[in-house]
Formats: structure tokens, sequence, C-alpha cells
């Protein structure tokens, strides 16, 4: 992986992320210059420094879309506006939760995002899950040109990303021009689901798969035969539980294996692997919804696939990066030598010499997203025989 900031895993995973998420290089190296030295003391100190610098960059960038917006040349508007969205919500993401920049800096991420899809991508829409007295927030990018049905993709993200993520990830709209819609959700315990409506984590993810199967069953320009599900990092944990007790699925993606993260986490209290963000225990209590270390590692223990991932009944792919620092290869392993009910199941490896091998394969996201997308096609065919 490219490492900006040498020796500083997490830092430097953010930097790869972004220039494979549609960033800069120019721009992200203004974002980053500034922080270097800071960089050398841990993730966890100058977040704040962190957040500032990016977020001026993005500013600047914002600013260049609103002149150009101005000027009426919205094409190159909706550009900058994308990629000012792409700094900020990589940024966001490495604040301490406990922060008072956090929520004003993700409302107003929000807003550069709808004015991405109004200037240059008209086809994704921000759209509202009903879920539980609530709802589960979304954007969906939708593949239909003319009304008719198509078949979708439900995307979930893990323990620090965000719908945002998704979208300025590229990947939702390389489905969309292969003629598969994609909804990306913020799930509990993620994104806005739980910076603004307090919605925490939980075991259970069956519970979340049913409201988005049910909302997309609800549009006439979806295929509810052809709906599939697809989840990174922790999503790789959230995504085969679902699949497990929720028969309508047609497929299911586990973007980076999560077998037993309950066990991921006694070990990093050992300070065994990396973690993903800075201020790791407080981020996490956060999303779970726990009190005190204590109490969550009791309750991670129910947080694996034991005894579930047979239940997958489906087509099945795990794609796992062999050098990824966060979660081993040993878990994709367990996941593929555990599904044994699945019609097609599917491990695939991502090595060193060529790239996405680290954590989700954000190191070269195209190469591991464009795997995928294909499965999901070869899937499809077979399904429709």
């Amino acid at each position: 992986m490219f490492e900006y900031f040498p020796g500083n895993y997490i830092w430097s995973f953010s930097v790869a992320a972004t220039l494979n998420s549609g960033g800069a290089i120019d721009e992200v190296d203004r974002a980053c210059r500034p922080i270097r030295d800071l960089a050398q003391q841990g993730s966890d100190v100058g977040t704040s420094e962190l957040m500032a610098s990016w977020r001026a960059v993005s500013d600047q960038v914002a600013a260049q879309a609103a002149e150009a917006e101005q000027a009426g040349h919205l094409r190159t508007a909706g550009q900058k506006y994308f990629r000012a969205a792409a700094y900020v919500c990589q940024a966001e993401r490495m604040l301490s939760n406990s922060s008072p920049e956090r929520l004003p800096t993700y409302r107003h991420l929000l807003g550069l995002m709808e004015k991405t899809f109004e200037l240059i991508d008209p086809r994704t829409t921000r759209v509202e899950i009903p879920f539980e007295g609530t709802t589960l927030p979304a954007y969906f990018t939708n593949a239909s040109t003319d009304g008719s049905p198509v078949p979708a993709v439900i995307m979930w993200n893990g323990l620090d990303s965000t719908k945002e993520h998704m979208y300025t990830s590229g990947w939702p709209a390389e489905m969309a021009d292969r003629g598969i819609s994609v909804l990306q959700v913020d799930c509990p315990g993620s994104g806005e689901a739980l910076r603004l409506q307090g919605l925490t984590a939980r075991i259970e993810t069956e519970g979340w798969a049913a409201a988005c199967l049910d909302y997309l069953e609800t549009r006439d320009d979806v295929r509810a035969d052809r709906i599939g599900l697809s989840g990174w990092s922790l999503g790789g944990y959230y995504v085969p539980r679902a699949a497990a007790f929720e028969k309508r699925l047609c497929f299911a993606n586990a973007w980076g294996a999560n077998h037993n993260w309950g066990e991921v986490q006694k070990k990093r209290l050992e300070r065994e692997g990396e973690n993903p963000v800075p201020h790791y225990w407080e981020h996490v209590l956060w999303v779970w919804g726990q009190p005190d270390i204590e109490t969550f590692i009791s309750y991670a223990e129910g947080i694996h696939l034991n005894g579930i991932v047979e239940k997958i009944t489906c087509p099945f792919l795990i794609t796992h990066g062999e050098n990824d620092r966060q979660i081993s290869v040993d878990y994709a392993r367990q996941s593929y030598d555990q599904a044994i009910n699945s019609p097609r199941r599917e491990l695939r490896i991502f090595t060193p010499a060529e790239g996405a091998t680290e954590h989700i394969g954000l190191d070269h996201l195209p190469h591991v997203g464009a795997y995928t997308a294909d499965w999901i096609e070869d899937t499809l065919a077979a399904l429709d025989g």
C-alpha cells in the first residue's frame, strides 16, 4: 500500500482510500503536507488538525465549484463538488465522536453530496427506508433508464464508513453502467443513521436486510427476484449474517471477510493487528451503544458467524486481501469453509503482486471492485439461465 505517512497506518490508509475514490493527487498532497510532522506522533494525536487541513482543501475546491456553477459550467461544478465531498468524508471518519466538529462537518458533507447529484448524477437520489418507526438513510443509484425493472444490489458499510464512502468509491456508478441499481445504506451503527438518528449496531442484521428488501419491492424499477447484498469491512459480518436468515436475497458478497469480529476485538485489546480509525475504543462503544469496554467485549462474543454461514443458501462471494492488516485472511477461509450450503460459493484472495491486498482492497479498489462486479453479473446471468 502507498503510505504517505510512513509508520502511521491509519492515516496512510485514509490517503490510499481517497486516491482510490476520486481524489486528485495534487489536492490530497496539499491536504496532507501540513500535517506530516503530526502524523509521526501517532494516529490519535492531531485528528482535529487533520480535519482542518483536509477541510481547507475541500473548501477551496467547493468554492471553485460554486464559481463554475455560477458561470454555467455545471459539469465542472459537479465534479468539483464530488471531490470536495470525497475529502470531507475521508477526514470526518478520523475525528473522535466526541469532537464538536463531527456533526457540523457531516451535515456539510450531506450538502456537498446533494450538489453532486443535482449537477452531474441525476440517477442517484436520496431515499429513506422505513425501519422500526424511523428510517435508514440511503442513496439509490438507478440503473433503469425507462422505468422497467432491473436487478439491484444493497450495499452496506462497516464500522467507520458511510454511504458517502460507498458513493465516492465509484462502485455504484459502475454497477449502474452494467444495468444493476445500487442501494447504498447507512445501517444502524454507521453514517447518518448513527450520527443524526442515534441508531446503534446490533448482532441481528437480518432485520436491516428485511427493511431494505421491503423498500426495494415497492419500486417498479427493481426486479424483486434479483436483489443481492454486498457489504465491506464489518459488512463482511453483517452481510453473511443477514443472508443466512433473509431468503429473499439472490446473492451475498462479503467484501472483506469478518467471520469472528468479537475475537478480533480481544486481539485488539492485546494490540494485535491494525485499527481502522483513531480513537478506536471510543468509536467502537459509540457504534455499538455500549457503556464501557468490558461490557462491549462481553457483548462482542456474539459477533461471529460460526453456526451461521452454513445457513446461506444463495450464491456467496468472499473477497479478501492476503495482506489485510486489520482482519486476518484466515477469517475469510473460515467463512468459505463453513458456507457448505451455498450453491455457488467462491473465495477470492488478492495478493501483493496484483494489489487489492490490504483491507477490503482499498490499496487497489478498482481491481477488487471490478472483480466483484463481474461475479455479480455472472451470478445474475446464471440465475436467469
